[in-house]
């Protein structure tokens, strides 16, 4: 709000009665108020007033006197209440005023918030939901003013209120009833020649005939007698002997008179169970005007019959052929009313009762066949709704419908009937997406041709695709399975960039979707949907990628090769992986009631009946995103134990497969579809002053983070004593590719030989190859530390990543405060190429100084390097405004400090909105941090901490207590190359993982307490060791240039 100009106004609808007294009414002790503060000061105080008074109501409960008296008497200590808010009140000058504008509006129940005149629907009144919606419509309403401005249709001297209030949707009151989406309609479609004055052949007849007989019966009023065609036809119906029909009857006529397109029809609806002459003689009178009178002279005939005077007078007496007006021909006019014959009256109370399904004396009106009420006893539907009525029928269907049957040249009052049965019979149909026919010029040329088979019907179907764009890729294959199931005539037109500075695709894409069911030979189903790809050129380096449905979550279960490094120059055969469907994601989000803020830290558990905690997640500030894996079943969602359990409690939920109000949230995954709840929160009453992330929060470490331990350290874990955290050298570390899983067996080493210090490693499970989840249970044996396995899917709501090495940069730095538990207290992350040369021991204890995070500065001593420095210069050199550029391969967070200061939401924030310029984070994992320095501050690490050749001179390598083998944009020597050359060790450390990976591979008995060991996992090691080499020749290429492929398996 703080770059728009919003402003703010206040309708109180409170009691109008005349001597009502606020100190008893708070409705109207607030209304008094407010209007004192904004006469003593101003409307921003009487605003802010208001905010306090509502402060001090404790949640679900209603404002009092009170309330309001607490906050006038501290502002205004001096003056006597009872002055301003009692009966003799002088600032009560708008207050029926208030109430008064509600009921002309006609805008829904209480409370209402509307939006430049436009109400929010109720759901959007969600404290959740308002803020949202707020800035959609501000963000719709700036386009809407820089649209008119660009026209010349606003200027700077014009009153913007009374531009938006002269817009043609514009109208003067707002019936909900009028605007629902969920309508009914008559079905007016029959043809008969029956009528409702033979009552004994009426109730015979079925519902639809019913109507067409009330239709064929229909005489109308008109605003003039001039043979018009009219796209609007009003059936009231209503008992017009009581005080509410005749008004209904009453407003309906005033709005025909100022409208030559409806003409209005009545249907009695009389509330006596037998109508009798004396208790119906409005209606008869209505009824026998419209039958034997002109339309103009029955029109000011029954426009006098409507008006509450004429009904008093017929009660007193007077006789009805006095009411007579000039023109008439009374006699004609007494014969019809004095007749016995009632049989209209039945009919019609047959007719309401059941085909409109209306009580007897009942309101309604009925447009076009489409049925509005019944109304209430003290429902207004005045004037200002018939036009709104009228509004809608024209804008949508009226006009479109009449401009149709005028072609037709028939008779006015035929055309008139033909326009509202047709448009009955098309608005009750289900709404689809509407039809737009576009012509080609030519398309001998320019256009793909598939003919469809001769002989048969076939669907045209039309594509216009931009050949190289990743859509392009998508829909070929969907085309190509729609011609397999149906008989189409396709025509694929290439609709190009006339211009390319670079090909746009850089990637070969399958789109896995089988037209049936594939069987084998033997009649046994196929193993499944494949992928497959042919005459793939040799020579590039390629990655493969799967693109799933956001829910999915997908791993790699049996491949021999290295799929981030597929060289298909050195394959002797195929290349094969298989994928399994692991998990799908239940997603939501979460609010606290009280502060309508979601509660940062706030941990849910996800299990069964038999096993309650089985993953755990906890609450980003992010829009109150979580997210948990699970699996198709019926789940159970709670408060973890511990100081969530103990400070909030369940408020509500939607989404959900129980009760809002139930205390267990119940959730049925039984699709392959994204399920997505909201969950609502309170803090206990007892608990208000209490924070999650207080400082001392201890937390105990069950649940899921310990569930993922047992399943991958093949009970490593349980079988130690458990480690007090502060003895534990935390360690994050992120892979992919057989070359980079080299690397990181290697730096989990080196860690591993410099401490005495027990370690635990934590990998991101999401781009691991099969080959080392099975090898990593093998080393914790040998070695003695502990590791866990965590996953996070990309919320779908964070700019997604198209390259892998972005999407790995991204893991390392947008979620550190949800992939790990709040248990966890500081971590440090290591890249996988790096050699540890001292004990990280040190670097974990190191003082931070009130930073969440420490990274290690850039060395500047290799001067031959100079030029490649870019943040000395341009944009870096002014914004870092003398601090230092730092790398992201070594750094130590304070997850304490970091969740305390939102750490994780400000950079996920600066990344949404910076990540949608390509030219922007092109390093994202090290730019990120850099660029939000001012925000979050970084602690620089010593120097030692990180040495890198390319930056760093050889004098201050002896001082080095961890090496990195960064790129070196130089000379782009090979990683291997340079690991042997620079780190005199890390031959010996390859050799020594060799040897461990070796003796696995002969035993071939791998931990079989391990739930993830496959029968084929240990028979690859060995090639893994080899594929680690020839993933090297190329490495250079796939770091600045990767071609992928992808495809999309489904289960």
């Amino acid at each position: 709000m703080t770059t728009t100009q919003v402003r703010i106004g206040l309708v109180f609808v409170v009691s109008d009665e005349d001597d009502v007294d606020g100190m008893q009414d708070a409705g109207v002790a607030l209304v008094r108020a407010y209007h004192y503060v904004c006469h003593e000061v101003d409307s921003q105080s009487a605003f802010e007033a208001v905010i306090a008074m509502f402060s001090q109501v404790a949640p679900g409960g209603r404002l009092s006197v009170g309330d309001v008296v607490k906050v006038v008497e501290k502002r205004f200590p001096y003056v006597e209440v009872s002055s301003i808010l009692g009966a003799d009140s002088s600032y009560d000058a708008t207050r029926k005023e208030g109430r008064g504008y509600y009921q002309q509006t006609g805008v829904g129940p209480l409370p209402v918030v509307m939006y430049n005149g436009i109400p929010f629907q109720r759901e959007q009144l969600d404290p959740d939901e308002l803020e949202t919606v707020t800035m959609h419509r501000i963000l719709e309403t700036t386009s809407f003013f820089q649209r008119a401005v660009y026209l010349g249709e606003l200027a700077t001297d014009h009153d913007v209120v009374d531009f938006i209030m002269n817009q043609p949707n514009v109208v003067p009151r707002i019936n909900p009833r009028v605007l629902a989406t969920s309508r009914t309609y008559l079905d007016l479609s029959d043809t008969n020649n029956f009528f409702v004055d033979d009552y004994a052949r009426f109730v015979t007849l079925d519902s639809q005939e019913r109507s067409t007989a009330v239709a064929n019966s229909m005489n109308y009023m008109t605003k003039k007698d001039d043979g018009y065609v009219r796209p609007v036809t009003f059936w009231v119906v209503g008992d017009f002997d009581l005080p509410s029909g005749r008004q209904l009857l009453y407003d309906a006529i005033r709005h025909m008179k100022t409208s030559n397109n409806v003409r209005l029809g009545l249907i009695n609806n009389p509330s006596a169970v037998a109508p009798a002459p004396e208790r119906s003689r409005v209606a008869r009178a209505v009824w026998a005007a419209m039958q034997t009178q002109t339309a103009n002279n029955a029109k000011n005939f029954i426009t006098k019959m409507a008006k509450e005077e004429t009904a008093r007078a017929l009660d007193a007496g007077a006789d009805m052929q006095s009411f007579a007006v000039g023109g008439m021909d009374v006699a004609l006019f007494r014969s019809a009313y004095d007749g016995p014959k009632l049989d209209f009256l039945l009919s019609h109370a047959v007719y309401c009762r059941d085909v409109l399904k209306l009580r007897r004396g009942q309101r309604a009106v009925i447009s076009n066949g489409r049925v509005i009420g019944p109304l209430g006893e003290e429902e207004v539907f005045n004037q200002d709704d018939f036009l709104l009525l009228e509004s809608i029928i024209l804008k949508t269907s009226g006009e479109p419908i009449k401009s149709k049957v005028l072609q037709f040249g028939i008779e006015e009052d035929r055309a008139s009937d033909l326009v509202m049965k047709v448009d009955a019979l098309l608005s009750a149909q289900p709404k689809g997406e509407a039809r737009v026919e576009y012509g080609f010029a030519e398309d001998r040329f320019s256009a793909v041709k598939i003919r469809p088979r001769e002989g048969q019907v076939y669907f045209d179907v039309v594509a216009v695709v931009d050949p190289v764009t990743r859509d392009a890729q998508k829909v070929a294959p969907l085309l190509l399975v729609l011609k397999q199931l149906v008989n189409i005539n396709l025509r694929v037109f290439m609709n190009c960039q006339s211009k390319l500075s670079d090909l746009p695709l850089k990637s070969f894409y399958r789109y896995v979707l089988e037209p049936e069911v594939a069987f084998q030979a033997d009649g046994s189903a196929a193993p499944g949907p494949l992928a497959k790809f042919l005459d793939m050129p040799q020579t590039p380096l390629f990655t493969l990628n799967l693109n799933t449905p956001e829910s999915w979550m997908v791993e790699s279960v049996r491949t021999r090769y290295d799929l981030d490094n597929i060289y298909l120059e050195e394959v002797d055969s195929v290349v094969a992986a298989q994928y399994e469907l692991e998990h799908l994601l239940l997603e939501g989000h979460c609010f606290d009631v009280t502060t309508g803020q979601p509660p940062r830290g706030l941990q849910f558990t996800l299990g069964t009946a038999a096993d309650p905690v089985i993953v755990d997640t906890i609450v980003m500030a992010n829009l109150g995103y979580f997210q948990l894996k699970a699996n198709p079943g019926a789940w159970t969602l709670k408060l973890r134990k511990g100081r969530s359990d103990d400070i909030y409690k369940i408020y509500s939920h939607d989404g959900t497969d129980s009760p809002a109000d139930s205390d267990d949230i119940i959730v049925v995954l039984n699709s392959f579809k994204t399920r997505v709840i909201k969950v609502k929160v309170q803090k206990k009453a007892d608990k208000m002053n209490e924070e999650l992330l207080s400082d001392g929060t201890q937390e105990n470490d069950s649940g899921f983070w310990e569930s993922l331990t047992r399943g991958f350290t093949g009970g490593v874990k349980t079988e130690e004593p458990k480690q007090e955290k502060d003895d534990v050298i935390n360690i994050f570390s992120v892979a992919s590719g057989h070359l980079y899983e080299r690397f990181l067996r290697i730096m989990m080493l080196s860690v591993l030989k410099n401490t005495n210090t027990p370690v635990k490693f934590w990998f991101l499970k999401n781009f691991l190859s099969p080959a080392f989840k099975e090898s990593i249970p093998h080393m914790a044996v040998e070695y003695g530390f502990q590791y866990e396995l965590v996953q996070y899917k990309w919320p779908r709501w964070l700019h997604q990543q198209r390259e892998k090495q972005r999407i790995i940069w991204g893991y390392k730095i947008l979620f550190l405060d949800v992939l790990f538990p709040l248990a966890v207290d500081k971590f440090l992350f290591v890249d996988a190429d790096q050699i540890v040369r001292a004990d990280l021991k040190e670097l974990r204890d190191l003082d931070l100084e009130g930073a969440p995070y420490g990274y290690t500065p850039f060395c500047e001593s290799r001067r031959e390097m100079e030029g490649y420095r870019f943040w000395k210069s341009g944009y870096w050199a002014s914004h870092l405004a003398g601090r230092k550029y730092h790398i992201s391969a070594l750094y130590v967070v304070d997850l304490k400090k970091f969740r305390k200061i939102a750490a994780g939401d400000r950079l996920r924030g600066q990344y949404q909105g910076l990540s949608q310029d390509p030219n922007s984070l092109s390093n994202l994992d090290q730019d990120l941090p850099n660029n939000m320095i001012h925000q979050v501050p970084i602690k620089s690490l010593p120097q030692e901490w990180l040495w890198c050749e390319t930056w760093c001179d050889d004098a201050s390598k002896k001082k080095a207590k961890t090496i990195d083998l960064c790129n070196n944009p130089r000379t782009k020597e090979p990683k291997l190359n340079a690991a042997v050359r620079i780190v005199a060790e890390w031959a010996d450390y390859d050799q020594e993982v060799k040897r461990l990976l070796t003796r696995v591979q002969e035993r071939r008995d791998p931990d079989p307490a391990d739930p993830h060991h496959s029968g084929s996992g240990a028979t690859d090691l060995h090639h893994h060791l080899h594929q680690d080499s020839l993933s090297l020749k190329q490495h250079w290429l796939r770091t600045r240039v990767t071609p992928m492929f992808s495809s999309r398996v489904p289960v």
